[in-house]
């Protein structure tokens, strides 16, 4: 499904109150230009730190506090809260929690404060805040309940990008698809993002994990609940920033996570809720390929040992290509049951709406 994702007009954006949560673990060089260069027409940001041990606590209370006394002299961007006008919210863990710990405690602050559409920055300068009107665009407009960027669209949107870092992207983009049923969602690593208040009130936010697995968990949650997700277009920015992830346990951790969100997603929406064929031909599909590659092989030892395996090959063979037969039936239903919860945004329109936006303005 194609949405075009207009552009809206910046005051009170369009009706909706919007709040932003910037992340923040080892980010003392980079918060506080982030929080900075939020753009004006968000209400209240709520910056998380997530029990850091450099000095990014305090760059955040600096700057909140100078951005506070700038918004008592600008009504326009003072949010009421209980009769104290805040624009920027500092949030401290006591223990280090995970990313995916530190965005759920700005989500759960930003809908108590009824923001109606919830933006994520990371304290790390990676996301563009020129471009954040583009990403909650899909929500505000009604077309989404969640936007995500994609760098993985164009291939100049991908140029910044390491090759072990592309690849590892472009593997766990693979093993997403399955995991939420979002088959043509991409760069599911992305944590440039929009949630409507009520996708956040629906969710059950302690079933999500927090840590970096966050991003491909939300997913699946998200598609159990059937919202509809929004592909933005994007460019990554990529400078002096160190990541605080390891890939080779990363990865495996997330890989996992992801097995157990497939069987829990085809659980709960195509046999709990209703039955669906889906999980039937899921399931022949893996018995196929499981039973037919195991017993392909054990005949391939026996034919090498001189032994009769020429029979077991065949019946092997056939069952492994049976096993691919159904695996994709079963791909191609999952992918009709959820195409209507798909959106690509149109690149073309905001690669036009980019060049009329005037530049925004940072808090000084």
């Amino acid at each position: 499904m194609i949405g075009r994702c207009l552009l809206t007009e910046a005051t009170m954006y369009n009706g909706n109150r919007i709040g932003v949560v910037v992340t923040a673990y080892n980010e003392e060089a980079f918060i506080g230009g982030v929080i900075e260069t939020v753009p004006d027409f968000v209400d209240r940001i709520y910056a998380v730190d997530d029990a850091s041990p450099d000095n990014s606590w305090d760059v955040i209370q600096r700057v909140a506090a100078r951005m506070n006394d700038s918004a008592e002299s600008a009504p326009e961007l003072t949010v009421t809260d209980g009769g104290e006008g805040r624009r920027v919210v500092p949030i401290r863990h006591e223990e280090n929690r995970g990313y995916g710990a530190a965005v759920k405690t700005g989500y759960k602050h930003a809908a108590a404060d009824e923001m109606d559409v919830v933006a994520v920055l990371n304290g790390d300068g990676q996301m563009d805040p020129d471009i954040l009107d583009r990403i909650i665009d899909p929500v505000v407009e009604g077309e989404a309940d969640y936007a995500k960027g994609n760098r993985l669209l164009n291939p100049e949107d991908r140029g910044g990008m390491s090759a072990f870092r592309f690849f590892g992207n472009a593997m766990l983009t693979g093993l997403s698809k399955f995991a939420s049923g979002y088959w043509t969602i991409g760069d599911p690593q992305n944590g440039y993002t929009a949630i409507s208040r009520e996708a956040i009130e629906e969710l059950d936010l302690e079933a999500i994990t927090d840590r970096y697995g966050f991003l491909n968990h939300l997913l699946t949650h998200l598609n159990v609940r059937e919202r509809r997700v929004a592909d933005v277009p994007m460019t990554a920015i990529y400078g002096d920033e160190e990541s605080s992830i390891r890939y080779v346990p990363f990865i495996q951790f997330v890989s996992l996570l992801l097995l157990r969100s497939f069987v829990w997603r085809l659980k709960t929406r195509y046999v709990v809720r209703e039955f669906h064929p889906t999980v039937v031909f899921y399931g022949t599909g893996v018995a196929g390929l499981v039973g037919g590659s195991a017993g392909l092989g054990g005949s391939l030892v026996r034919l090498l040992r001189g032994k009769d395996g020429a029979v077991g090959v065949i019946g092997s063979f056939v069952a492994t290509l049976l096993g691919l037969l159904a695996l994709g039936l079963g791909i191609w239903l999952d992918a009709e049951e959820n195409a209507a919860l798909e959106i690509t945004c149109d690149q073309d329109t905001h690669a036009e709406a980019d060049t009329e936006r005037p530049p925004t303005q940072s808090i000084e």
